[in-house]
């Protein structure tokens, strides 16, 4: 997967995005700042976003390591490590890593948070119970979607839950409006992917063979559409 070349060429352009492009417009969406309107349905979106995929992991974490995969500034990684998970929280971007280091509340409880800067696939890692992909793989073609799943699927115990943007005519026409407004509002190189194809591919993906899909639920909030799908061992 690491050599696979759309994989690796999105991946660069996505970090020189969080880390040099957009970094300010992202640390003031994932504070309580204010925002423009269309940022403000952003941040609603994925604060929904955010609560579905932490109630779909159990409520108990203590002893159980999770994999934030596109940690971001580092709101996920807080409420497991809450709940007693030890974290490794992971971005391509440095500058938005370490802007979640300094955001480190102190009352993490039994819990820790490991943050580092680089590629969420690095078989380094080590092995997971359960792995959240929080609108990081949304910027890539389905293929490599499937891809990143099979190269993490051996290393985890549990369930693997991710984010896509479903391709709707509604969510087609926002991406069209989208290129009317300002740069600092529009986000980079989303990939629409139609739902009954994705599943389609992870069911006949060789390297996903004992795993099914479990849940999915679609956040829509403004300029925000997301959809979560999770997939776990049988």
């Amino acid at each position: 997967m690491a050599a696979d070349t759309s994989y690796v060429e999105r991946r660069e352009r996505i970090e020189h995005y969080f880390d040099r492009t957009a970094v300010e417009a992202w640390a003031r969406l994932t504070s309580s700042a204010p925002v423009s309107g269309i940022r403000a349905t952003v941040r609603a979106g994925r604060d929904r976003m955010r609560t579905t995929l932490l109630d779909w992991l159990p409520a108990d974490l203590n002893g159980l390591r999770l994999l934030d995969a596109g940690c971001g500034t580092g709101a996920l990684s807080v409420e497991a490590a809450r709940r007693g998970a030890d974290v490794v929280a992971i971005d391509l971007s440095p500058t938005l890593v370490e802007l979640a280091r300094q955001r480190l509340p102190s009352d993490l409880g039994t819990g820790r948070i490991d943050f580092r800067s680089g590629d969420m696939l690095d078989a380094a890692l080590g092995e997971f119970d359960h792995v959240v992909g929080m609108d990081s793989l949304i910027h890539y073609e389905p293929a490599d979607v499937v891809r990143a799943l099979t190269a993490l699927a051996p290393r985890v115990r549990g369930s693997m839950m991710f984010t896509f943007a479903p391709r709707t005519p509604l969510l087609s026409a926002m991406h069209g409006v989208g290129k009317l407004f300002p740069r600092a509002d529009r986000a980079p190189a989303i990939v629409p992917v139609a739902e009954g194809a994705l599943r389609r591919a992870i069911g006949g993906a060789p390297g996903l063979a004992g795993w099914s899909v479990a849940r999915t639920e679609r956040v829509s909030s403004g300029f925000y559409t997301s959809q979560a799908l999770e997939i776990v061992r049988r």
